[in-house]
């Protein structure tokens, strides 16, 4: 068999793969669009319902319809774009040090850190902490419990050690302290990773619920996922229009709250996915 012939089998079976694959993401998604847009009687059918033959905008209407939707979609925004914020500040302040080779006693720092990633206080401890800070029912609750992930931080470091050490070297012959070299040299340098880490901390504090639960009791702070899962549990709630309970096919409002929840994330990404793969190629390869 020639190369060109076993070229060419390797390429069908790659684009094959890629085809099925395609196919194995697209279907549930144009499922989960298709139902939520569909009426009962659509939704009842047997079969698979790849597009909508009759719209019907009940289901988003009955979600976005809730007293407390908009207030918690609120508090939701609030919280991942100052979490995010706090999280890409305080790993970046720990990754540049730890990737210092003249740092002293980095192993044992790291040793401490990695220590953490195994063996945590638990819930009961967490929730006094928050209770003695006096953070109970503030967002200060969702945002500093986690601000840091060690994980991440670790991948941060990873990348900063990746960079030429003969770039700090020539900055500060130049003058230039460490805060000036991680302000002007590294972090120009570092899109890629900063990128990566900003959807790794969007996406968790976007999804985020179990901590809400557990720390907010005022109904105006909880955030847009426990409320979703509050609307999926119920099945009916009060509707503000008329101040009478509505009821919606059960499969049409999971569907109608699955997309209200992800289509924010969905427009965020592509424009972080090009850093996406690079930041964490070059974050992982060194130790």
């Amino acid at each position: 068999m020639s190369y060109a012939v076993s070229n060419r089998i390797f390429n069908a079976v790659i684009y094959t793969v890629l085809i099925v694959m395609c196919v194995i993401f697209i279907v549930p998604f144009l499922q989960v669009i298709t139902i939520s847009l569909s009426p009962p009687a659509e939704v009842n059918r047997y079969g698979l319902h790849l597009f909508p033959r009759v719209i019907d905008l009940q289901g988003y209407k009955t979600v976005l319809a809730h007293k407390y939707l908009w207030i918690s979609y609120g508090n939701t925004i609030i919280r991942t774009i100052c979490g995010t914020l706090l999280s890409i500040t305080l790993t970046v302040l720990g990754a540049y040090p730890l990737s210092n080779k003249g740092l002293p006693y980095r192993k044992l720092w790291m040793a401490l850190l990695i220590f953490t990633m195994y063996f945590q206080g638990g819930l009961i401890p967490n929730y006094i902490i928050v209770r003695n800070l006096g953070l109970l029912d503030t967002l200060g609750a969702l945002i500093l419990p986690g601000a840091i992930n060690t994980y991440t931080m670790i991948v941060v470091r990873n990348f900063f050690m990746s960079l030429p050490e003969s770039l700090q070297e020539s900055a500060k012959i130049d003058g230039a302290n460490d805060f000036q070299v991680l302000i002007r040299i590294i972090l120009p340098l570092s899109t890629p990773i900063l990128a990566t880490i900003a959807l790794w901390y969007g996406v968790g504090n976007w999804n985020a619920w179990f901590d809400c639960m557990i720390y907010m009791k005022s109904p105006n702070r909880l955030v847009l996922q426990l409320i979703l899962r509050q609307i999926l549990i119920s099945g009916q709630f009060e509707n503000v229009a008329s101040d009478s309970a509505v009821v919606v096919n059960t499969e049409t409002m999971k569907m109608a709250t699955l997309i209200v929840s992800t289509l924010p994330i969905m427009c965020v990404y592509p424009f972080l996915q090009k850093y996406f793969v690079k930041g964490i190629m070059m974050g992982a390869v060194k130790g």
